[in-house]
């Protein structure tokens, strides 16, 4: 059930005077991989046969990243050829390899950039999630003359009209395929209606006669399963046993980690239980691990993801479409109260089951489901979905990393220099427990032990969270990853801080880094830097620097140093942390013969230099090495 208005984010009931609530055990739970999911398109990409090759292209700077998973866009071939983005879905058989429609490759590439892109996926240990385009088809190869009713577009349950004859495009013969992976030809008998009467060049939405629509789809215009283009019929034993088939044959076609399922809203949903089973069964059969399944459930009510999710008995994931209409509201009140941003949402009420974003195809501006979010916002929802801890699986939009085209073209979101950061310091420090600090409508807060404090906020002055982040970090100098609040943070003995944030904006707090610009490639080395070069002290254990300096062999010199690349911008950062030592008052000695190293990536050249630790009153200006 939803949560009521203004109920907090879920939490242990133990508060403490200091606004924290949770357990008070610093100690870290076991680390395990922080799964991301990343939309690897977005609506207006040009139509240039290419994305899959700037997919792989792509590859090595997402895994650095964080990337776990790549949502690739649908790769059968649409009624609208190498112009479809595929979700007009035509042949569930044709990823870029048959001439049909006007084309052999689909808009994003041919059938053999698309296995070289799941091969690079795999090397570099991302999984690939496959679009799936199950509730219609579109671009028929011919008509067919059907009798069917009009029914009323605002309850679909309603007829308003006699049963009449019309001319529906649902003849599907493949011609180009000629019978290879599948025999069957799609005709009349596989749909339930249509929206366009040839004949008469009439648009509406016509029942055929003999069948009805699905009884266990959304309520919404009386019943939703129509939805656009000619609705399959998803009772129909033919469709049932050829979406099987289909489930196998893409099995075994390519390695794939899951899949998107479109437009589950408007499909039955005992057939949905029904083809995940079948892929339970598949997976199961061939000691494979299972699919990550994720359903586009576009509603704002959280109690029709819950319902949804019982009645698959929790099988699948959904988009968490209630949490983006909070962003979305927030990010425009006048007084918002950040203590209500997870209230009636899917990542509280079912957070194994919920995939949280901040924007997609579907929301990107001039879309149907438009659900804008304010651009000074964006980094606070990012932060909210990628840094905390049980609050689902986050999706990262491509337009957000990387830009938009089209009409409404923007550039990545805060000049493409956040939202790096933020996913590296998800998969470096969100891990551990968590404390919550949500005593405040415009200023909340969060501490992860991984080794993050985190601080938003929506006034338009600067804010301060006291926060505790383990005994164990006394004397610790944190500074914002972001950038945005100036100066360190000193960790007092009793392990608190006193972390702050700018105007409207979001301050992630942790160790320092080093922040080195460069283009992404993949061959590492050690090589010797000049003295003259080097910073007047550092800490030799810091990162293991000094060790991996040692170090003979690329994977051992990767396996201790703590580095991730970050897309940003056009290029990319090798961030390495660094943990202070001494105390305020001292410095440390210079380590003699202790060299700093150079990661040199094929014609590019990475230099990490130990940063210097110097004594500090707090606030100061960090100071980084180039």
């Amino acid at each position: 059930m939803p949560a009521p208005a203004g109920t907090p984010v879920p939490r242990p009931p133990s508060t403490h005077p200091d606004g924290r609530t949770g357990d008070m055990d610093p100690a870290a739970a076991p680390s395990t991989r922080n799964e991301t999911l990343f939309q690897g398109f977005e609506w207006h990409l040009p139509a240039d046969k290419r994305h899959w090759r700037r997919l792989i292209n792509l590859i090595p700077s997402l895994a650095p990243l964080g990337i776990t998973k790549l949502w690739i866009p649908p790769a059968c071939k649409g009624g609208g050829g190498a112009w479809s983005n595929g979700y007009d879905v035509y042949d569930l058989y044709d990823l870029g390899q048959f001439d049909q429609k006007g084309s052999r490759a689909t808009k994003w590439g041919p059938r053999t950039d698309l296995d070289e892109l799941v091969r690079a996926a795999g090397d570099a240990g991302i999984e690939i999630l496959f679009d799936a385009v199950l509730n219609h088809k579109a671009g028929a190869d011919s008509t067919e003359r059907v009798l069917a009713t009009r029914v009323d577009p605002e309850d679909r349950r309603k007829q308003v009209d006699r049963p009449g004859e019309i001319e529906a495009w649902t003849k599907f013969d493949f011609p180009g395929r000629m019978d290879q992976y599948s025999s069957r030809r799609w005709n009349k008998a596989h749909f339930t209606g249509v929206d366009y009467d040839n004949a008469t060049g009439e648009k509406a939405i016509w029942l055929f006669e003999g069948k009805k629509w699905a009884e266990d789809v959304n309520g919404e215009f009386g019943n939703y399963d129509y939805l656009m283009f000619a609705d399959i019929d998803h009772s129909h034993p033919e469709v049932r046993s050829e979406f099987f088939k289909w489930a196998e044959w893409l099995n075994d076609q390519m390695l794939l980690g899951g899949l998107r399922l479109d437009a589950v809203k408007h499909i039955s949903r005992g057939f949905v239980q029904e083809l995940v089973a079948h892929f339970e069964r598949l997976r199961d059969a061939q000691n494979k691990p299972p699919w990550f399944v994720v359903g586009e459930y576009f509603s704002d009510e959280v109690s029709d993801l819950d319902e949804y999710l019982e009645a698959l008995d929790h099988r699948i994931r959904l988009f968490d479409v209630p949490l983006l209409k909070n962003f979305s509201r927030i990010s425009f009140e006048p007084r918002p109260d950040l203590r209500t941003i997870f209230d009636g949402t899917l990542c509280a009420s079912n957070p194994d089951n919920a995939v949280t974003f901040v924007a997609s195809h579907d929301t990107q501006r001039g879309q149907t489901m438009d659900t804008p979010v304010a651009e000074w916002f964006v980094p606070i929802a990012y932060a909210l979905i990628l840094l905390r801890a049980n609050t689902g699986t986050p999706c990262v939009f491509y337009g957000d990393l990387l830009g938009t085209l089209g009409p409404f073209p923007s550039p990545p979101v805060c000049g493409g220099q956040m939202l790096p950061k933020i996913l590296q310091a998800r998969k470096s420090h969100a891990h551990g427990r968590q404390i919550d600090y949500f005593a405040s409508a415009q200023t909340i807060g969060f501490v992860r032990f991984g080794g993050l404090a985190v601080v938003m906020n929506t006034g338009w002055q600067y804010a301060v969270q006291k926060m505790f982040v383990g005994v164990e970090r006394a004397r610790e100098r944190w500074v914002d990853l972001l950038m945005g609040a100036r100066g360190e943070v000193l960790v007092d003995a009793n392990g608190y801080g006193d972390f702050w944030v700018g105007p409207r904006g979001v301050a992630v707090w942790t160790l320092p880094y080093f922040i080195i610009g460069t283009r992404l490639e993949v061959d590492y080395k050690v090589v010797e830097m000049p003295s003259a070069t080097r910073p007047r002290a550092f800490d030799p254990s810091a990162s293991s620097v000094c060790h991996a300096a040692k170090a003979v062999k690329t994977q051992e010199i990767l396996k201790h140093i703590p580095a991730v690349l970050m897309l940003e911008a056009n290029a990319a950062c090798v961030v390495i942390p660094r943990k202070s030592m001494g105390t305020p008052d001292s410095e440390p000695a210079i380590p003699p013969a202790s060299p700093p190293i150079t990661l040199t990536l094929r014609s590019t050249e990475i230099r990490v230099n130990p940063l210097a630790r110097r004594p500090a009153t707090r606030p100061r200006a960090s100071e980084f090495w180039s």
